[in-house]
């Protein structure tokens, strides 16, 4: 059985890189009928920050990415956070040092940085040189501080297929005897990711680029333990351009800024799975079920992506506009609320003005902030050279407009419309220009979710007459 893992470190919000990493791990496993585990490494305890483990369950379930096995919920290879796996690591650490993949090292923080200035490469295996395995066991029993040291072989080369790159080779002397274990008995993430994975049954691997050759290190690991490796799948970066990488550390969105922004996290999902993938038939519109059953490994990317946030933007209209009305009347009534609206407008009109108009959530207030700005609006607006209206032919059409508008029983958006284009045949205006002269006297923008005539409906006969008078009035 497929199984995949997502082992996100708990230091801030998710980061839409590692939020597309464990979509991929997700939809493989599930395209394969396989299972998905959610894995904590917080080994760094430094950069540890308290609650994000409570973001990352929330983040992946607003997503909709349901994992199998995980710390909340349990499974049969736990305990799922690394922390609470100390014990194990050092078991495992010690045992490698028997074999010989690993050993002991007591060098000070003032050899190692000596080591650094004098231009080493690396560290120089001293300690494995000099110190044997009984002299080594005693400085420990003795209370001596120590780390454990891969032994990376001296000569040689160290190989891999990798199922989207093909085969990966390194040259041993290209490697370095890196941590596995630290002096607080904590592991590292060299070590940690590699006994988990085997002891949790991870068979696939999917993991940024950034570690396509130090798995070579880890597979040295595997095959000293007598372990089957697992395949891997190493995914490109997300770039914000052509140079710089896509970085919470830089202070790029999470999918936490996108929820707040007003994206659906439907719509996020489906546009970073396209970030690095592309299904067969090349559709840009997918569903979780349809993202499962389009996925596959020859559709990931060789390539970087670049994050296009205009192109997710029109992706998430296209999910606001098929919402059931009553989903994207619960999304918008808190900008309404916000607005001040609650007392002046119907809900429900509103939404049919702006569903089909918005992009993201968010551009509510931005739609309906002639309904504040009205008093001072500027009169050159009424100028339009295509429709050749200006300030003095709608001084001389509101007037009359107004004496037609009294007349009108159904203020209704149709009613309106056909009313006020006979009109327009009868003081001989092209409609286009009594309909630009009434929005722009109407809300005081050239711009707005709907028509002249549709804005006069939202605003009840009473209001829309109000607002016609105190435009002409400033003329």
């Amino acid at each position: 059985m497929v199984r995949t893992r997502f082992a996100p470190s708990p230091t801030g919000y998710m980061h839409i890189g590692n939020l597309r990493t464990a979509l991929y791990a997700y939809l493989f496993a599930k395209a394969n009928n396989g299972k998905f585990i959610l894995r904590i490494e917080d080994t760094d305890t430094e950069r540890t920050v308290e609650g994000v483990i409570d973001i990352i369950y929330k983040t992946l379930k607003q997503a909709g990415i349901e994992y199998d096995e995980g710390p909340d919920i349990g499974g049969d290879y736990g305990p799922y956070i690394q922390s609470q796996r100390k014990d194990i690591y050092n078991h495992y650490a010690h045992k490698l040092v028997e074999t010989g993949a690993a050993y002991y090292c007591f060098c000070s923080k003032e050899r190692l940085a000596q080591l650094q200035e004098s231009g080493a490469p690396k560290y120089d295996k001293y300690c494995l040189r000099n110190v044997s395995l009984e002299q080594a066991r005693s400085k420990i029993a003795a209370g001596e501080p120590y780390v454990v040291r891969q032994n990376i072989p001296e000569q040689g080369v160290s190989s891999y297929t990798d199922l989207v790159f093909g085969e990966i080779s390194v040259d041993y002397k290209d490697l370095e005897d890196n941590i596995l274990l630290k002096s607080d008995g904590m592991p590292t993430y060299n070590f940690a990711n590699v006994i988990d994975d085997h002891l949790m049954r991870i068979n696939y691997v999917i993991r940024g680029v950034e570690y396509l050759t130090s798995t070579n290190k880890y597979n040295l690991i595997y095959d000293a333990f007598g372990w089957e490796r697992p395949n891997y799948i190493h995914l490109q970066p997300i770039m914000k351009d052509s140079a710089r990488k896509l970085s919470k550390r830089t202070g790029d969105a999470s999918f936490e800024d996108f929820i707040a922004k007003g994206y659906l996290s439907e719509a996020i999902v489906n546009y970073i799975a396209l970030l690095g993938w592309s299904p067969k038939d090349n559709r840009e519109k997918l569903s979780m079920r349809e993202l499962i059953e389009a996925f596959s490994i020859e559709g990931i990317s060789k390539s970087p992506s670049i994050f296009d946030e205009p192109k997710m933007r029109w992706l998430n209209s296209l999910y606001i506009k098929e919402m059931p009305p009553q989903a994207f009347a619960k999304k918008s009534k808190p900008y309404y609320d916000a607005l001040g609206l609650e007392s002046k407008f119907d809900y429900e009109t509103l939404d049919k003005l702006l569903q089909s108009r918005v992009e993201i959530m968010s551009d509510i207030p931005e739609k309906l902030k002639f309904l504040d700005e009205f008093d001072n609006f500027d009169l050159g607006l009424f100028e339009n050279k295509k429709l050749k209206t200006d300030k003095m032919i709608a001084k001389e059409v509101l007037p009359k407009l107004i004496e037609r508008l009294k007349r009108i029983e159904n203020f209704d958006n149709n009613s309106l419309f056909e009313n006020l284009k006979e009109f327009s045949a009868e003081i001989n205006l092209k409609s286009s220009a009594l309909f630009w002269i009434m929005r722009i006297a109407l809300t005081g923008a050239q711009v707005t979710p709907g028509g002249a005539t549709e804005m006069a409906a939202l605003f009840g006969k009473e209001r829309a007459l109000e607002r016609l008078q105190a435009a002409y009035k400033r003329l």
